[in-house]
């Protein structure tokens, strides 16, 4: 997913990570939130890739840009974002995890520091623990009507990958509404 991110940011951009890290340290303001807002707004990046740049231009965030890098970081992460108070959440995450890598043989996870996204081309799915006792399962379903339990993030008007998000709380709400959804935004997911 690194190498993928580093190739489309290349890609529409015409410069690598790299270069926006340098652009960013002499053209924009200082602070890493005020980078990413800068970079969403002056140069129209998506919240991600802002996210991404940002973190990098302070320094943070090295282990993103080296795959291998990554592997040793990437279970880190997951333990630590489900230790202390949230520990009552890893079944839950454990079980969506699953669910989510059976949806089809090309799905990957990629733990980051606050929430595991799940791709094939882009992100079209994410697991986060949003409190101490609640995982927002969230889906790119772009300009979709909610039902059931599926929630609009707003996402869509933001654009944001992940537009909607069901709320999970008990292995009980991992059910079909939750499969549905993540087939139906793995579907939409094109190249």
């Amino acid at each position: 997913m690194v190498e993928t991110s580093m190739r489309k940011l290349l890609e529409r951009t015409g410069k690598s990570a790299d270069q926006w890290v340098a652009i960013v340290k002499k053209q924009g303001p200082p602070g890493e939130e005020a980078r990413r807002e800068w970079l969403k707004s002056a140069h129209g990046f998506t919240t991600n890739y802002a996210w991404w740049i940002a973190e990098l231009s302070v320094g943070k965030g090295g282990e993103q840009t080296d795959p291998d890098a990554y592997i040793a970081a990437a279970e880190g992460y997951v333990e630590k974002m489900f230790a202390g108070k949230r520990e009552v959440l890893r079944p839950l995450y454990d079980k969506l995890l699953k669910l989510g890598l059976a949806t089809a043989k090309d799905v990957r996870a990629c733990p980051c520091q606050t929430i595991v996204p799940l791709y094939r081309h882009h992100v079209f799915a994410q697991i986060k623990p949003s409190t101490n006792t609640r995982i927002d399962m969230g889906f790119a379903l772009r300009d979709r009507k909610p039902s059931g339990r599926l929630v609009d993030t707003g996402g869509f008007a933001k654009k944001d990958r992940i537009t909607h998000r069901i709320e999970i709380t008990s292995l009980a709400d991992i059910d079909d509404e939750v499969a549905k959804w993540l087939k139906t935004a793995y579907e939409l997911d094109e190249k």
